[in-house]
């Protein structure tokens, strides 16, 4: 579903004498002291807060007026710095400040290094993992700021929870990556039991039938699970378009599935953008993230 550009435009001319303008110009000095209550127009400060460095990595200009904000896959034990490396060299970042931003699990590996972990515990991580990234947005939305987020796999699901909790207008446009809105409860069930899960040529779930050896891939299975769990069609019907959003999906994804035609007529419904192709979890990104930028954030790619 293309999205559409609506341009507005006044073309009535209005006509005052002498003392209308005078009236006017009063009244509007009048009501702009009437209201200032101390608050000041949006500045982009010369750095940034501390309590926001300690959440991100970032490449760039500290007050470019765009942020490209990296939701990372996973779920992994250490922040994701290269991928900014990347992008930067891939796409034309000039005027946007790039960013990484911290989940729970990279900011105390031990989580999944550690002690098992519940299904609760899961989906209490993922959710100050979805705090961290909303405090992120916010803050530099708060700036005046332009914000993209983008989110692959792991990421995907935690941007989808984003949307869900925060609503679709937190951020200025999203691209959603390798993600899945209502995924098989077979597949995730067996994550939350600490086993080894995927999909035959994106459609049937295949679970093993004993859990993981180490602690570590039980623990990784079941915090991907507190969050595939959700269901997104759902969560996201009461929002009533979704149309700064861009979604790319393959058709034989083996890691979380193919969307089902559902899940695909759900995202047309609300007039989000759509792009698939044959090809697994990664082959979406390679083949499809050149066109999902420009289409999704108007950033272009170098070659």
């Amino acid at each position: 579903m293309k999205k559409t550009i609506l341009k507005i435009t006044k073309s009535q001319l209005f006509y005052f004498n002498s003392s209308t303008i005078l009236a006017v110009m009063f009244a509007f000095i009048t009501f702009s002291c009437s209201n200032d209550d101390g608050e000041k127009a949006p500045v982009i400060a010369d750095d940034i807060a501390q309590e926001i460095k300690d959440l991100i990595f970032y490449k760039g200009d500290k007050k470019a007026p765009t942020v490209l904000i990296n939701v990372q896959g996973g779920p992994a034990s250490e922040l994701d710095e290269s991928t900014l490396d990347w992008l930067t060299e891939t796409f034309n970042t000039t005027g946007i400040l790039t960013v990484t931003v911290h989940q729970v699990q990279t900011k105390n590996a031990n989580l999944l290094f550690g002690d098992e972990m519940t299904l609760n515990d899961a989906v209490g991580f993922n959710a100050e993992s979805v705090e961290m990234l909303y405090k992120t947005i916010k803050y530099f939305k708060d700036e005046g700021r332009t914000v993209y987020v983008v989110g692959a796999s792991f990421g995907a699901f935690i941007t989808q929870e984003l949307i869900a909790k925060k609503g679709i207008d937190v951020a200025d446009n999203f691209l959603i990556i390798s993600g899945r809105l209502d995924i098989n409860d077979v597949f995730w069930q067996g994550l939350a039991d600490g086993r080894n899960a995927e999909f035959e040529n994106g459609v049937t779930p295949i679970v093993a039938p004993e859990p993981f050896n180490s602690t570590f891939n039980r623990n990784e299975a079941r915090l991907f699970a507190g969050i595939i769990k959700n269901r997104y069609t759902q969560e996201f019907n009461p929002i009533a378009r979704l149309s700064n959003l861009t979604y790319i999906y393959g058709k034989t994804d083996e890691a979380v599935g193919s969307l089902t035609d559902a899940e695909v007529a759900f995202l047309e419904s609300k007039n989000a953008n759509i792009l698939s192709g044959n090809g697994g979890h990664d082959q979406p990104f390679e083949r499809f993230i050149e066109r999902g930028f420009s289409e999704a954030f108007g950033i272009e790619s170098l070659q």
